[in-house]
């Protein structure tokens, strides 16, 4: 089958790569020359777990390609994904402003049926729009799609080539037989593919984000109270997590969650409810407890250093809003670089993969260095943050970590150690939701 995905960010350089590999033709269309002269060249721009392997294998063989140009890029495309930026606006609402722009050129460059596919997370009622905007000027017959997306990032080919179901939004029996026989290959196992209307899928991706964000800021506030009570948060995860109707996942309190995703879409979720004159009260309470959990690291090291941070330098260990990924999007570590900051101190920070884009956000900031290794950015530092819990930061060499910090001091916003054995290293010991060591 012929695809064109348009848009080669996150979402649209998985989906191309993924369906190439799956023994399609695929053409990835983007505006950007330079990102499309790079993956050309075989340079990937994104950090993403065993994508490269398989993105090499598709070009090398022919099955990927790359334009700038929209009209050979859709040639003969049964299916054409729109993988498009929609960022929030001011108001919270998402900007349907590429997708729709991109819409109103393929109408007259279609020459045969294609399935119009909004792989983007899209507000309910923007296929509808999408429809309108290619048929405007359409030349040929067309059915327009949602197929959201639920990619973690880190996991992303994993999640595409072993999904646990496949979400398709079209009343078409013509786009549900194309649907069917593109994603066959990756429902092999059993999985189902869930055909709704355009209206339900849409609202599936957001519902399925915002619960998530919910359970997330549900656990933090849990923890926070533990805190308060001398209650501790493993056991009580553990204790609940049992309980099937529950669950076990995401039940890991921390210090917020970041990315492109739950922040923008929880927003825009919270607007789609204000336009149809409905109080979403549980969003607006998962917001502001994400805002406030972002901060609650910096709290801590400032409460123990007395509200006198000034001259005094941190090490920050993470920096990307998750592990397996270099994205810094509303991580949590932003918030904890621009306090320390404003509050006159200077941060060490290391981080995998995320540091060369800390590196190109805080080009300007004098009081930030991103370390060569995790052990480089304890040297001579008073403290110790912990922001992504990436694997490596797990099982530290602590008499080495003694040796270069200042102060055997650890705020660990990730629970990554248990508190009774960091304490027999004498550290000094914060952690989210358990007692001080």
């Amino acid at each position: 089958m012929k695809i064109a995905v348009v848009g080669t960010g996150y979402v649209g350089l998985v989906t191309g790569v993924c369906f190439a590999d799956s023994g399609n033709e695929v053409v990835g269309i983007d505006i950007d020359e330079s990102k499309v002269s790079q993956l050309k060249k075989g340079q990937l721009p994104i950090y993403e777990p065993d994508l490269e392997k398989i993105y090499k294998r598709s070009l090398s063989n022919g099955r990927l390609h790359f334009t700038t140009d929209l009209a050979s890029g859709i040639k003969g495309a049964l299916v054409i994904f729109l993988a498009l930026p929609t960022p929030p606006q001011e108001d919270g609402s998402a900007d349907l402003s590429y997708i729709l722009g991109v819409a109103k050129s393929l109408g007259p460059l279609i020459k045969n049926y294609a399935v119009i596919v909004n792989k983007s997370t899209v507000p309910v009622g923007t296929a509808e729009k999408v429809h309108s905007a290619v048929a405007e000027r359409a030349k040929s017959d067309f059915d327009v799609v949602s197929n959201p997306e639920f990619l973690r990032e880190g996991l992303a080919v994993s999640d595409f080539m072993k999904p646990d179901r496949i979400v398709v939004g079209t009343r078409s029996p013509k786009a549900k037989k194309v649907m069917k026989e593109l994603y066959a290959p990756f429902l092999r196992q059993g999985n189902p593919m869930l055909f709704m209307d355009e209206r339900s899928s849409e609202m599936t991706k957001y519902a399925a984000n915002a619960f998530l964000a919910m359970k997330i800021s549900f656990m933090n506030e849990i923890a926070n109270l533990s805190e308060k009570t001398g209650a501790n948060v493993d056991d009580i995860r553990l204790g609940i997590g049992t309980d099937e109707r529950i669950g076990k996942r995401f039940l890991f309190p921390g210090i917020g969650y970041g990315g492109s995703c739950f922040p923008k879409d929880v927003l825009a979720l919270q607007k789609t409810a204000e336009q149809h004159d409905y109080d979403f009260r549980i969003l607006e309470a998962v917001t502001a407890v994400n805002k406030l959990q972002k901060q609650s690291l910096f709290k801590k090291l400032s409460k123990y250093y007395k509200n006198d941070l000034a001259g005094k330098t941190f090490a920050l260990w993470g920096l990307a809003f998750k592990p397996d990924t270099d994205d810094i999007r509303e991580a949590p570590s932003l918030e904890i670089i621009d306090a320390i900051l404003e509050a006159g101190g200077k941060v060490q920070a290391f981080d995998p993969e995320a540091g060369a884009n800390i590196k190109h956000l805080y080009a300007k900031v004098k009081g930030l260095r991103v370390a060569d290794t995790q052990y480089d950015a304890l040297n001579g530092a008073d403290a110790l943050l912990i922001a992504t819990e990436w694997s490596e930061f797990r099982t530290p060499d602590f008499e080495q970590m003694a040796k270069r910090l200042n102060r055997k001091v650890i705020f660990d916003g990730r629970n990554l150690y248990n508190p009774t054995d960091v304490k027999k290293q004498k550290f000094h010991y914060e952690s989210v939701g358990r007692p001080i060591a």
